[in-house]
């Protein structure tokens, strides 16, 4: 049984940093894409960065040079770094485990951010 797990999420204010971890399981870690989306009320859910074993790494616009994406394939743990945040980041952020062989999409319960003053 595959289970992804957040934590981390919570009210922050303008500018303000949050870390988010997401720990797997049932699945060959190295052998996945991990990643986060979010979503924003009233909004379609959206990549904001995603990470192989290997190092290949992508961001969306919005939140490259604010966020940072790691892994540890040791605990089969994936992380977000999000710092300088902007209201516009309040959103559910949910983590995504993609098989790099294709055959397999998983996704966690999402943890909220909001971000407010």
């Amino acid at each position: 049984q595959v289970q992804l797990v957040e934590s981390g999420g919570g009210l922050v204010q303008p500018g303000g940093s949050l870390r988010l971890s997401c720990a797997a399981s049932g699945i060959i870690f190295r052998l996945y894409r991990m990643g986060w989306y979010r979503q924003a009320p009233g909004k379609q859910r959206e990549l904001v960065t995603t990470m192989t074993s290997s190092g290949s790494v992508n961001y969306a616009d919005s939140v490259a040079g604010r966020f940072t994406i790691s892994r540890d394939d040791a605990n089969n743990t994936v992380y977000l770094q999000m710092n300088s945040l902007k209201p516009e980041d309040t959103a559910v952020y949910y983590c995504l485990a993609r098989n790099i062989l294709g055959n397999g999409v998983y996704w966690g319960q999402g943890t909220q951010v909001t971000v407010s003053s």
